[in-house]
């Protein structure tokens, strides 16, 4: 096992786990709160899951328009700054969610936060296609997701003891880990843009802005988008709608939900790599599509089941279904980028969360405050459906497009 280790280890450039590492205490302080979140607002200003959605939806349309910026300015000016000032404004912006006392004043800070937080999305994801030759790309973005899995089950763990005593800790944490993760971002991770990135870097900031337009006239990028938003839809409900159907139905606190969420990550940890490995031969939007099916069984079964084993088993049927998603969607759009648009393409890919994260906690809430909260899982099996429909007729238009390629080496550097 170590020896097997080791081989994978050395598969992969240092920078990568540089990389894998500092991202490891980034995702361990935001999954102390991230789980949660929707508990502390309805807990702290009593209100109901549809002012919560509200409050969610800020966050989510103020964060697009903070990852449109942060494309063009990856693209622009580079990966490593744009990171670095995402991690500080990160760790500034979460003491100050901590200690808002009025729901009109976090209204205020979801939009700055949202803002200003996100701009260095795009460039996270960028950095990892520069890294990574094309055919290590879904592989590496597996081993991340691994990565962030092991942080998964620190995070919920620590803060589901913690939430019962304070929100407030939780918060300070997830500053502290950002902090740290932005050191070691500016003292072991140099710049990772291609060459043909900085000599594009010349072009004005309207020019910048301007090349948005080829990647929504990509009309088979643009198909994938919409499905993946559904998609998306079903699957960010375990983040915020989960937890509070599993209190207000079932009586089952934070401390279940947080067993529930750590039985993910350590499913994630154990099989994510194999998984991606198994299916990288095949072609990458019927792997979606697969993938896609599991979510439909395992968040249908939550409108029929109760009991802690049923609701594992289905968790495991969402997480495999997880666990063949992720990695290849984001290798995806790394394949359908140019290299001197990676920072763009990534950026306009935050749709696919951006647009779930505004209407699916409201849309939810509106159903668990007012009509049966198992209708929302009999939805999410339903658009499932539809998205798998999206993903096969999208293999059938993209098959030429995505056929194997000759392997090929990571673009120098600037």
């Amino acid at each position: 096992m170590l020896k097997r280790a080791s081989e994978i280890y050395h598969q992969y450039p240092s920078k990568f786990w540089v990389v894998a590492g500092a991202s490891f205490v980034d995702v361990v302080g935001r999954t102390l709160i991230m789980p949660f979140f929707t508990l502390y607002v309805t807990q702290k200003f009593e209100v109901g899951m549809t002012q919560a959605g509200i409050l969610l939806a800020t966050f989510s349309v103020s964060g697009f328009v903070g990852n449109l910026i942060g494309g063009a300015l990856t693209d622009r000016l580079g990966r490593r700054a744009m990171i670095l000032f995402g991690l500080v404004f990160s760790a500034v912006s979460s003491i100050a969610m901590g200690l808002v006392g009025e729901l009109r004043v976090f209204y205020l800070l979801a939009v700055v936060v949202g803002l200003l937080s996100d701009v260095a999305g795009p460039a996270h994801s960028a950095m990892i296609a520069d890294l990574l030759p094309e055919e290590k790309r879904a592989e590496g973005f597996g081993i991340l997701r691994v990565i962030a899995n092991m942080a998964w089950i620190i995070g919920p763990t620590i803060g589901g003891l913690l939430a019962t005593r304070s929100y407030l800790l939780l918060f300070v944490l997830d500053a502290v880990c950002s902090i740290i993760t932005a050191l070691i971002v500016f003292r072991l991770i140099p710049e990772t843009r291609p060459q043909a990135v900085h000599l594009a870097s010349q072009e004005s900031m309207a020019q910048t802005f301007m090349g948005y337009r080829t990647a929504l006239r990509d009309a088979p990028y643009v198909g994938f988008l919409l499905v993946a938003i559904l998609m998306n839809l079903v699957y960010l409900q375990l983040y915020s709608t989960f937890s509070v159907f599993l209190r207000d139905v079932h009586g089952a606190g934070p401390r279940v939900y947080g067993m529930l969420m750590s039985l993910n990550a350590t499913t994630v940890v154990l099989l994510q790599f194999w998984i991606t490995r198994k299916l990288r031969v095949y072609p990458p939007m019927l792997i979606m599509a697969l993938g896609t099916a599991f979510y439909m069984v395992g968040f249908g079964m939550y409108a029929f089941i109760a009991g802690l084993p049923l609701f594992a088993l289905a968790m495991l049927l969402i997480t495999i279904g997880e666990m063949i998603v992720m990695p290849v969607s984001q290798a995806l759009v790394a394949r359908f980028a140019p290299a001197e648009m990676r920072g763009r393409y990534m950026a306009v890919f935050a749709l696919c969360w951006q647009v779930p994260s505004a209407v699916g906690p409201w849309a939810a809430g509106i159903i668990l405050d007012n009509f049966d909260p198992r209708l929302i899982w009999v939805l999410c099996g339903g658009i499932s459906a539809v998205a798998i429909a999206g993903f096969l007729l999208l293999h059938t238009l993209t098959r030429a497009r995505f056929a194997p390629r000759p392997a090929a080496s990571p673009a120098p550097t600037a």
